[in-house]
Formats: structure tokens, C-alpha cells, sequence
């Protein structure tokens, strides 16, 4: 079985530079909406059947799927627990809170996941926890073939980061996953975590 992990499309805060992670929140921009169409066009064309698609609660992660199902003939699916990690006290900001989300991302990357994120934010082990539960319940059942996921950038580097062996917790913290990029990783009982990376938005 194989997962894509695929980031949503471009918002307006991904403009404007702010951080945005409590769902439903706000949709794509119209560039966005061109990439999520684009994205359909890129999955529908993998030579690995794709079996199902899902999407965090996200309104820019429902929005980024709903061409992708179409254009497979498949129903959107909600991945409960997928959205993005919450930034607490820094929602909404942009400026000096994108360094202080970047000081303790790092961090987390750094294997100290319990650091929370300032004023009631996700620890990074907290973000995980609820994100493989989701994960898990979407994937429940499904034995072969491909499921996308469509989620958000720091949540699926920072899941895709503990998930694989072949990409270290630096190179996680520093590959930027653009919008509609993908990671694509495949179950693998010989590993530690069950799961190997095939492609990290091209770069591996």
C-alpha cells in the first residue's frame, strides 16, 4: 500500500505570509484552485491505482481533494485529526511569530517533541498522536493500491519525518513542501516504523 501525502493549494495567508492552521479556515486563492485542478491531473495520470482520497477539515484541504475525487470517479473521504498543527498565541500572525513557530518546529525535529508550540499550542507529539489515529482510521482496510491525503505542510513533514528513515529530522525540518507538493511513502514491514519514503516532492 502506498500513501501520498499532499500539501493543499495556495491560501490567502500562504500570500499574505501569516500563520493559519485552526480549520475550517479560509479556502484557496484562485491560483490555488489551478493547482488543485493541476494536482488532479498529475495523480489521475500515477500508473498505481488510487483507491481513495481524504482530506483534513481544512476548508483549503477539502477544497485542494474535491478535483482530485472527481477527476478519479472516487468519493472525498474526511481524515479526522489531519489538519495542520495549531500554533496557538501565533494564529493569525506573521513577522516574528514565523520565527518562533521555526524555533520550536525545529526543535521538534530535533527529537524534543514535547516543546508546545506558545499560548496553548500542540506539542509536536500531540500533533502526531492525532494525526496517525486519523491516518489509521482512514486507512483502516485498505490492504493495496494507492490512498491520497490531502493535509497541510508542517504536519505532513513533520509525520512523514518520524514515519521514514530515508529523510533525517533536519532535512524534514528543511525541505519545504511547496503547495500541492507531494510526499509518497509505502508500507514496508522490514523497517522500524512499517513505512519507507519513495519521493519526497521529487527530491529523493
Amino acid at each position: 500500500m502506498r500513501l501520498v501525502l499532499a500539501r493543499h493549494g495556495q491560501t490567502p495567508a500562504n500570500v499574505a505570509k501569516l500563520l493559519d492552521t485552526l480549520p475550517p479556515g479560509p479556502g484557496l486563492t484562485e491560483l490555488g484552485r489551478q493547482q488543485a485542478e493541476e494536482l488532479a491531473e498529475r495523480l489521475a495520470a500515477r500508473e498505481d491505482k488510487i483507491v481513495a482520497v481524504h482530506a483534513s477539515a481544512a476548508r483549503r484541504a477539502q477544497q485542494t481533494a474535491e478535483p482530485v475525487a472527481r477527476r478519479l470517479g472516487l468519493p472525498l473521504q474526511l481524515a479526522e485529526g489531519t489538519h495542520e498543527v495549531f500554533v496557538g498565541e501565533l494564529e493569525g500572525l506573521g513577522g516574528p511569530a514565523l520565527a518562533v513557530f521555526d524555533d520550536v518546529y525545529a526543535q521538534w525535529h530535533g527529537h524534543d517533541l514535547d516543546v508546545p508550540m506558545p499560548g496553548g499550542g500542540e506539542s509536536g507529539r500531540d500533533a502526531i498522536t492525532r494525526f496517525l489515529v486519523g491516518a489509521r482510521a482512514a486507512l483502516e482496510g485498505v490492504s493495496e493500491g494507492t490512498v491520497v491525503m490531502v493535509s497541510h505542510g508542517a504536519m505532513l513533514r513533520l509525520v512523514a519525518g518520524v514515519l521514514v528513515e530515508e529523510v533525517t529530522g533536519a532535512e524534514a525540518d528543511s525541505l519545504h513542501l511547496p503547495n500541492t507538493g507531494l510526499i509518497v511513502i509505502e508500507s514496508d514491514p522490514t523497517t522500524g516504523t512499517g513505512w519507507r519514503c519513495l519521493t519526497w516532492d521529487g527530491l529523493l
